[in-house]
């Protein structure tokens, strides 16, 4: 079974029947991409740790009519990946659409980090392991439903320069990993149609962009080649695009989404 093709622009963007989970959905670009599939027709199971957080989300969503469920997950916890896959699946039945977005950062040089480079494996683990995990317990049911899919994850262009003036050597160095992981398992998973993408945003105003000093905002939008923060709906755009048939001859791309900052790296 080959991945199909569009006929039209009507079907092009339409996930009416899809099922689709987003981690980290509970808020800021997360909650972008589950908003955005959504109202593409896709129903969403958000996977998190704050479920308060969550209710919040999952109120926004209910307007727009479709099924969403919020499930509590540790995605660096391999058991704690199982037991939320396993109600998911319980109470959506199947998924075509992952989208591998929770992730953590931090702002430290790594000498001033503490003895057990707590911040290194905090981070790493999170960002790199925790979409290896989601990974393997999803995509293996993708695998066995035998109906293909989408994974999308998402990186940042971190993954892709350096940012002098940022610390972020944990997170960058997993970003870059998770961008290869991406491209190897688009290759792995190809026998089963299950394309794999990765998202690599910019600077995005998801709430940190609120409390950011109008200077470096400034000096951001300066040298990008867009004068504003991106938005979460435009990240989710693009993962609409990818969980998509339009983009059905897609797959081990990562999508730069950062407003042309990288032109200036």
């Amino acid at each position: 079974m080959s991945t199909p093709s569009i006929k039209s622009m009507r079907e092009a963007f339409d996930l009416t029947g899809k099922n689709a989970i987003v981690t980290g959905g509970n808020g800021g670009i997360g909650f972008g991409i589950a908003k955005s599939l959504a109202e593409c027709g896709a129903d969403v199971a958000i996977f998190c740790r704050d479920m308060q957080k969550a209710d919040h989300a999952l109120k926004e969503l209910k307007p727009i009519g479709g099924k969403y469920e919020a499930f509590s997950c540790d995605i660096t916890s391999m058991a704690g990946v199982r037991e939320a896959a396993a109600a998911a699946y319980q109470s959506f039945g199947n998924f075509e659409i992952l989208v591998n977005n929770a992730g953590v950062t931090t702002n430290t040089m790594l000498f001033d980090m503490d003895e057990e480079i707590s911040d290194w494996h905090r981070v790493v683990n999170t960002d790199l392991t925790g979409i290896v995990n989601m990974t393997y317990v999803v995509g293996k049911r993708m695998r066995d439903a035998g109906k293909g899919g989408s994974i999308i994850n998402i990186t940042s262009n971190a993954g892709l320069m350096i940012n002098r003036g940022m610390y972020l050597s944990p997170y960058s160095t997993a970003k870059a990993a998770a961008c290869h992981f991406t491209r190897s398992m688009a290759i792995e998973l190809k026998p089963y149609n299950i394309r794999v993408n990765a998202i690599a945003p910019g600077f995005i105003d998801d709430g940190f962009g609120k409390n950011m000093p109008q200077a470096m905002q400034d000096a951001i939008t300066a040298v990008q080649g867009v004068d504003r923060l991106g938005t979460v709906m435009e990240i989710g755009a693009m993962a609409v695009y990818l969980a998509s048939p339009a983009a059905g001859f897609t797959t081990g791309a990562v999508n730069v989404v950062d407003g042309g900052y990288m032109l200036s790296c």
